[in-house]
């Protein structure tokens, strides 16, 4: 397959434009080229010269159209024609000849004279690459972090990023893209986007996150970010809202090492509890942050069917539940728990009661005094425990993970790269 190397005077994208209009055409075959008898006849050297006759005053016409462009610089113009073009023959050249084809195309960008132009081409341009997420998938999201690493325009690049993810996902490309999430806080200083951009921007990367069950507890993050935008809504915008804040509480529930989220006081949450259709699933999150397994029990008992509605199962939320109540049997003063209150309180047998404290420290939810597994060992009729989610459950409240990576000095240009 020819690669795109220019060796005239000829401007690189009329070459482009040249390039892709004579394989568009030859991969267009006599059939289009509105010669009914050509395909009849056997001479095969006849047929390809007809077809040619009609081919070249199409070609020339669209180099014409492309320098007509050039010397009146309506580059967005010359944009339109170059990535159609471009995607027509996309899936029929090489991945080199198409990320120099691109490169060229995406070069147009640098030709804008004012920020909105440069967010029209970015516009005519990324849609395009975004067409067809099948064909070289990976490869076409290269194509837009170079595109995003030309811009110096932030909405523009904002503009490209979404376009990114919504390929990442599509494409099944998502573990290219996932990495770029820990530099979120600083792309954020540099778009300076509003809320509306900020929410849409927050449930996009929860959903690619979404697709890989690794990572739960950042989609989750994610989600609540989302959700955290609706805090200064009115009634009437919350409500678009529900559907996701249900998502996010079965997110919560059913994630078997997440113990703590912030999601109680949300107001897109909390919208729930009036809700007549939703109400139980904002009570099951109440349960989950603020009460022990017998209120749990109670609620099971009296929403039978609820559970599987949602995709939840009664044996790994009662597993759940054990570890949330012994964690708050952990947060007394003393640190002193009676060994029958921890077997009444999780409604296990004597034998199991060692094997649920050692599966909590084991999480990492409880320290025994001598932080080991053989430490939980009676000492009269008591264990000796402590909390490690910082309280009791009724003070359950999300404490952001870690500190945030350290703000680069060059923040406001950062980029992307497929590695």
């Amino acid at each position: 397959m020819t690669t795109i190397v220019p060796t005239s005077e000829e401007d690189p994208f009329l070459a482009v434009v040249r390039f892709t209009s004579q394989l568009a055409w030859a991969d267009a075959g006599p059939e289009q080229s509105k010669i009914s008898l050509v395909e009849q006849l056997p001479n095969v050297s006849f047929e390809i010269v007809f077809f040619a006759q009609a081919a070249e005053p199409e070609i020339t016409r669209l180099c014409r159209e492309a320098e007509d462009s050039i010397v009146a610089e309506k580059w967005l113009e010359l944009a339109s024609l170059m990535v159609t073009s471009a995607e027509l023959v996309s899936s029929k050249i090489s991945e080199k000849d198409l990320e120099c084809t691109y490169t060229i195309i995406c070069s147009l960008v640098k030709k804008a004279n004012n920020p909105d132009d440069v967010l029209e081409l970015v516009k005519a341009i990324s849609s395009k690459v975004v067409q067809q997420p099948n064909d070289k998938a990976s490869l076409r999201l290269k194509i837009l972090f170079n595109l995003y690493n030309l811009l110096d325009h932030p909405y523009a690049r904002f503009q490209v990023y979404m376009k990114a993810l919504t390929l990442a996902v599509d494409g099944k490309v998502t573990e290219y893209i996932v990495p770029s999430f820990k530099k979120m806080d600083n792309f954020l200083k540099e778009w300076n986007i509003d809320i509306k951009d900020q929410r849409e921007l927050f449930l996009a990367i929860a959903n690619v996150l979404r697709e890989n069950k690794s990572l739960v507890k950042e989609s989750l993050q994610f989600l609540t970010k989302y959700l955290a935008t609706f805090s200064n809504e009115d009634a009437q915008v919350l409500d678009a809202a529900k559907e996701e804040a249900v998502r996010a509480v079965t997110e919560f529930v059913k994630a078997s090492t997440i113990f703590q989220c912030d999601l109680l006081d949300l107001p897109a949450v909390a919208q729930l509890e009036k809700d007549a259709k939703y109400a139980p699933v904002y009570e099951l999150l109440k349960i989950f942050l603020t009460q022990r397994l017998s209120a749990y029990t109670e609620f099971q008992n009296a929403n039978s069917g609820f559970l599987q509605s949602y995709g939840l199962v009664d044996e790994d939320c009662v597993a759940k539940m054990r570890l949330l109540s012994l964690v708050d049997l952990a947060s007394d003063e003393s640190g002193k728990i009676p060994y029958a209150s921890i077997k009444d309180t999780l409604q296990v047998n004597e034998e199991e009661v060692e094997l649920w404290i050692v599966k909590a420290i084991t999480a990492k939810l409880i320290d025994s005094a001598a932080r080991s597994v053989n430490s939980g060992q009676s000492n009269g009729n008591h264990f000796e425990l402590s909390s490690r989610l910082g309280g009791t459950i009724e003070s359950n409240k999300v404490t952001e993970e870690g500190s945030q990576a350290s703000s680069s000095s060059t923040a406001a240009i950062q980029g992307l790269a497929v590695r």
